[in-house]
């Protein structure tokens, strides 16, 4: 079973617009099905779709299994099966031999800016870039299958 480990804060922004940043990848991210157990996710890139089943936490991990799709399936597939959805930009920023992933939501959630980052095991150490504020991890507003139906303008 493929197991993502993966621990989420909140960024600063007066900091991350210091950070000088690579060109930023955009998402349009839908959900299938959504519950506490389970997630069908479609996210769609310029380049390419992906279909991704998230099952529940349990710490910091959870299972995971995603797979690449043509851009044009992934489309439709938002268009037509979704219940929910979100846009996003992504960059991805190298600090302290770790690869970290910032979204800077777009539309209902414009104006929140969270940093990922996967790890190899729970207790795995790492350094917190300077721009990374709050941990989330855990929190579920703000998993993304959450803000695509209650989005941040709301809190």
């Amino acid at each position: 079973m493929a197991i993502e480990i993966e621990r989420k804060f909140l960024v600063d922004h007066e900091k991350w617009q210091q950070v000088a940043k690579p060109e930023p990848m955009h998402f349009r991210q839908g959900y299938i099905f959504s519950d506490e157990k389970k997630t069908i996710r479609i996210r769609v890139t310029d380049a390419e779709g992906y279909i991704t089943i998230k099952g529940s936490s349990a710490g910091f991990s959870r299972s995971e299994f995603e797979y690449i799709i043509p851009a044009a399936d992934g489309v439709q597939l938002l268009d037509n099966f979704a219940v929910s959805e979100l846009e996003k930009y992504r960059f991805n920023i190298n600090y302290a031999g770790k690869l970290w992933e910032v979204d800077e939501f777009l539309g209902d959630n414009q104006g929140l800016l969270m940093a990922e980052i996967e790890l190899d095991s729970e207790d795995e150490k790492f350094e917190l870039p300077p721009w990374v504020t709050i941990e989330v991890t855990g929190d579920k507003r703000y998993y993304n299958s959450f803000l695509s139906v209650n989005p941040f303008k709301n809190w």
